[in-house]
């Protein structure tokens, strides 16, 4: 009997915790010094009043009180279209894992933030970012969820693009606001990636049982 291939979320799970993993070594040892410098001088080299302003905007919307809002909307959305419920526990569950997550490991890591070139002021540890993970998990899942709801290609891609707009825009835009560096909003990528791939390996097999028991 052959084996049965691994899921793509389990994949996607693996692959994510062994980036993460590799990017703190390297973080531990000092050794993106020059990575994050170069890419922080090159975003910040692009300061602009009207730039400057759109990436205000977009830290803003990536921080808790907006995000608190925006949930509370998808929350109430899917608990009037999904009247099973699994989708509303999936989101839930991405998003407490991802908060608790990210206060873990800033203070496991303790890093301090960048303080050379700071547009906005932010207090607390760096890495990973938590606007950035935030951004990750939600509109990841988020495109998850809707990505279901139509089969039509256009539809698809405006979802998909909307949803990378959103995450890339929110990390770039803390990396050019000089308060994470590069290396931060890539960790945060590799974990939420890990944790949203989680959760969403649970949501398909509990709707794998559910068939099964429908058709007994």
């Amino acid at each position: 009997m052959s084996a049965k291939p691994l899921s793509k979320p389990i994949v996607l799970s693996i692959v994510s915790v062994i980036g993460f993993v590799f990017l703190a070594s390297l973080i531990s040892r000092h050794a993106l010094s020059h990575f994050d410098s170069a890419i922080s001088g090159f975003l910040q080299g692009f300061e602009f009043p009207a730039i400057t302003t759109v990436m205000k905007f977009l830290s803003f919307i990536g921080s808790p009180i907006p995000m608190v809002v925006l949930a509370a909307i998808v929350l109430l959305l899917l608990h009037r279209y999904y009247p099973k419920r699994a989708e509303v526990y999936l989101f839930v569950s991405v998003l407490s894992s991802t908060i608790l997550s990210n206060w873990l490991l800033k203070h496991a890591f303790k890093r301090a933030r960048p303080d050379l070139h700071q547009l906005v002021h932010e207090t607390g540890y760096s890495f990973p970012s938590g606007h950035s993970m935030t951004a990750f998990s939600f509109y990841g899942i988020l495109a998850f969820l809707l990505w279901h709801q139509s089969d039509r290609p256009s539809v698809r891609l405006a979802i998909i693009l909307m949803s990378t707009i959103m995450i890339a825009g929110i990390g770039i835009s803390r990396i050019y606001l000089g308060v994470h560096y590069p290396s931060d909003v890539i960790g945060s990528y590799f974990f939420s990636g890990f944790v949203l791939a989680v959760g969403i390996w649970f949501y398909q097999r509990y709707q794998e049982r559910h068939y099964l028991r429908s058709k007994r």
